[in-house]
């Protein structure tokens, strides 16, 4: 088996190449954090599940661990129900964001969090995976959860951007569709209800992209998405967001712009996570 040189360990871990998730912020800071971001959701009439989706997906995208953990701390409540509620909302977000921030983001992020419930929380989180695809629920996926996801968001422009998506690479538009907006961002039709819906889909979406900077035209599609969501709710969709529908509005989604500004600028110093030029907050 290969072995690495202490040379090359130091080359992976160097400065310049940020090898390392990015620490937290004193607590304090975090702290007031995360109340500025209670307290303005909540003069918004926009609760709890709202702001820590949003919190989550930005922290997932700036490769926090550390902040998220607090986040979790911050959040969960005193009761153990919430708590649980907390984490499964939280882990869900987390999931999501491999669409728009990537997978090495998420699993450092997941690893962390799962760390941070306390054992009474962990030992009461589904553990049976519910997005296998299978013979029965393959053609589900790919053409129904995935193209309805996909149109909610994109509306009279989706058949145009599937078509320019297939000239850069023909197997493009196939992978968004049927990995992610079919097999990740759609939620599973079997199972127990998702507390990660439509408008908190995009919430996620609008979250990573504008923490990673340097996509603005996919933030812009997104926004757009985020406003669509209401009207892309599927019927029998359970859970209810408190203030969603504020959310869908474009008051609502400068909000959600402002506020991931807000986390980028205290946890990162206002550096985006991708190497965007720096954001002037």
């Amino acid at each position: 088996m290969p072995k690495l040189s202490s040379s090359l360990k130091a080359l992976i871990a160097a400065p310049h190449a940020h090898g390392n998730a990015l620490p937290a912020p004193p607590l304090a800071l975090t702290n007031a954090l995360f109340n500025e971001l209670e307290g303005s959701a909540s003069s918004k009439g926009v609760g709890k599940a709202a702001w820590l989706t949003l919190s989550t997906s930005a922290l997932v995208t700036l490769n926090s661990p550390e902040t998220l953990g607090r986040l979790y701390d911050f959040a969960k409540g005193e009761k153990k129900e919430e708590q649980v509620q907390c984490a499964l909302l939280m882990r869900e977000a987390g999931l999501k964001c491999i669409s728009f921030s990537g997978i090495p983001r998420a699993i450092n992020s997941l690893n962390h969090l799962q760390s941070t419930f306390p054992p009474s929380v962990v030992s009461s989180l589904p553990t049976t995976p519910t997005r296998h695809l299978t013979p029965s629920n393959i053609a589900n996926v790919t053409t129904s959860l995935a193209p309805s996801l996909w149109t909610s968001i994109y509306a009279s422009i989706s058949p145009k951007l599937l078509s320019k998506l297939a000239l850069s690479h023909p197997d493009l538009p196939v992978h968004i569709l049927e990995s992610h907006y079919g097999a990740l961002l759609s939620n599973p039709s079997d199972g127990p209800p998702n507390p990660v819906g439509r408008v908190l889909t995009s919430v996620v979406a609008v979250a990573c992209l504008r923490a990673q900077g340097g996509v603005g035209p996919q933030v812009m599609s997104h926004v757009l998405g985020l406003m669509r969501g209401m009207d892309g709710k599927k019927e029998g969709e359970t859970v209810e967001v408190e203030g969603e529908a504020w959310l869908a509005s474009e008051e609502g989604a400068e909000w959600v712009l402002g506020m991931v500004d807000r986390i980028v600028e205290s946890v990162a110093n206002g550096e985006r996570s991708f190497g965007a030029v720096k954001a002037k907050l």
